[in-house]
């Protein structure tokens, strides 16, 4: 696996909800080795551990990565405060994205989210998109003020359904419905998803009953980033038996089949 660490140039920054920012940072070599599903590590100055935060969009044209993360704690508050023109200091690209098999011709690709598991499902969205596939996406909100990227799925021509925790808009309630009315229409061929733990569960229960390849991305604490601490391991079915294996470096993309949560 090839990633750089640099200090790389902000080239924009935005501010998308209340506590959640999108950064557009200059890096063409990690750019151009970037794939769905994958992450960077960035330093906040004054804190010993790094941040993950998965990656948004790719453009190599451009040579940028842009990355959208929620504040959560002091560590990426610190982080929130760099502007464009600033320099962060960051990590790219590591960890395993998801798969990037053919989609079998008539069949739909199911991407599934909620809140800031949102943002990697972009670039996932694009590079189907750019394959000429059918993308169905399905992302969920506590509410109206925690929407983000919504209308950049529907621009890059993503058939997009919103599911809210109070209703206030699209479907209220969780994914768990749609999701199991996308997949009775039996033509999703595959099932990506990025979120909170109990709605990846979830996903993969739905995935199993349809019988539809699914793949999860996990989120764990990190420290090193690069698999040498052992500190983010996820309990995986494989080769026959339990594993301990590293979500910074086996993962974060897991097979749903695979996961035991």
């Amino acid at each position: 696996m090839s990633y750089y660490c640099d200090d790389f140039l902000i080239k924009e920054k935005n501010a998308l909800a209340k506590d959640i920012y999108s950064f557009t940072v200059y890096c063409p070599e990690a750019a151009a080795a970037a794939k769905c599903g994958q992450f960077v590590h960035i330093r906040a100055e004054g804190f010993t551990l790094r941040r993950p935060v998965s990656i948004c969009r790719v453009d190599r044209e451009k040579g940028t990565i842009r990355i959208v993360f929620a504040v959560k704690g002091e560590g990426t508050a610190e982080i929130a405060r760099l502007n464009k023109g600033d320099r962060m200091n960051m990590i790219a690209p590591l960890g395993n994205g998801f798969s990037s098999a053919e989609i079998p011709q008539g069949k739909r690709v199911l991407l599934v989210s909620g809140g800031i598991g949102v943002p990697p499902m972009l670039e996932t969205a694009r590079r189907h998109i750019s394959r000429n596939d059918s993308v169905t996406a399905l992302l969920g909100f506590r509410g109206y003020g925690n929407i983000i990227l919504a209308d950049e799925f529907e621009k890059m021509g993503v058939q997009t359904v919103i599911c809210t925790d109070d209703g206030s808009v699209g479907i209220k309630g969780t994914i768990a419905g749609p999701m199991r009315a996308e997949l009775e229409k039996e033509d999703i061929g595959a099932v990506f998803a990025c979120g909170p733990k109990p709605m990846l569960k979830a996903v993969a229960e739905l995935a199993n009953e349809y019988d539809v390849f699914c793949e999860l991305s996990l989120e764990e604490r990190m420290a090193c980033g690069v698999g040498a601490c052992v500190g983010c391991a996820a309990r995986i079915k494989r080769d026959g038996g339990e594993k301990l294996l590293r979500v910074c470096k086996d993962g974060p993309v897991f097979n749903a089949a695979e996961v035991i949560f």
